[in-house]
């Protein structure tokens, strides 16, 4: 008699092989940038703080300020977009998931938006203190 031969255990199952190494960061990195692409084509918000980043960024590059206080600055920008980027990706799924009412998707879209309101307000605060204190600096560098 011929012995019937076993599926192997779960745990010996083969899984799909996954790119390791410098193929896995680059792939990676291609996904972001779809990721931003996506962002910029499809949300009129995150396009607004992309614009409103730019010069920010810029400036807070150009100011005679210590390296930490750069990094501030551009930290709570970077935050903002960071923050919608996550919100936005809350708020399609939701939508994906259903289009009907639901007291949870609109708490789950609602505290996404208080999210993104939070990183809007502490990169308002973060400029107005470092810019604040390093102000007669800034008044020399502009010859004002």
């Amino acid at each position: 008699m011929q012995q019937q031969q076993q599926p192997p255990p779960p745990e010996a199952a083969t899984e799909p092989q996954k790119a390791t190494g410098l193929i896995r960061i680059v792939r990676a990195a291609g996904y972001s940038l779809e990721g931003l692409g996506s962002a910029y084509k499809h949300e009129a918000a995150f396009r607004q703080e992309v614009w409103l980043a730019i010069p920010l960024i810029l400036l807070a590059l150009l100011f005679p300020i210590s390296g930490i206080a750069k990094a501030l600055l551009i930290g709570s920008v970077a935050l903002v977009l960071v923050t919608e980027l996550l919100n936005s990706a809350v708020e399609w799924v939701v939508d994906y998931i259903s289009q009907q009412k639901h007291p949870f998707a609109k708490r789950a879209k609602d505290m996404g938006s208080a999210a993104v309101m939070i990183s809007l307000c502490n990169c308002a605060a973060v400029w107005i203190l470092v810019v604040g204190s390093e102000l007669a600096v800034i008044r020399q560098w502009l010859g004002i």
